[in-house]
């Protein structure tokens, strides 16, 4: 393809601008992975502190450890499971804003390229 100076600069700005647009869709598809793996954890522990709450005084809990299951005191559990939600929430909450960030810039790559491409094309149409 043979371009005059204008025209190739034109084409290397919308191929730096689509790489970028590539770079960040991948980010995003590795952050989508993370929120799903984030969100079973949370369910699963949800479910874990439902069941826990089901439980009364002379009921007992024991923790797997490796091979071995260890006793443990049920509100020390029930709080335990508590904190973790609460990790997991904030975890998500985060992964939430960076995946809205992500988005974004995505969003704003797609248009420079997209206008890149334009200009490029009318460039190369008045050669």
């Amino acid at each position: 393809m043979n371009m005059d100076k204008n025209s190739a600069a034109l084409y290397k700005k919308m191929q730096t601008e689509v790489e970028s647009y590539q770079n960040l869709q991948r980010s995003c598809l590795k952050m989508i992975r993370q929120r799903a793996l984030l969100e079973g954890q949370l369910n699963e522990n949800k479910c874990v502190l439902d069941e826990l709450n089901l439980l009364g005084p002379d009921n007992k809990v024991y923790k797997l450890f490796g091979p071995v299951l260890v006793k443990q005191e049920l509100e020390d559990s029930r709080l335990n499971v508590g904190k973790r939600i609460e990790y997991i929430s904030k975890e998500l909450k985060s992964s939430t804003d960076t995946l809205e960030n992500i988005e974004k810039d995505m969003l704003k790559h797609r248009e420079a390229a997209a206008k890149y491409e334009q200009q490029w094309q009318v460039a190369a149409a008045m050669k």
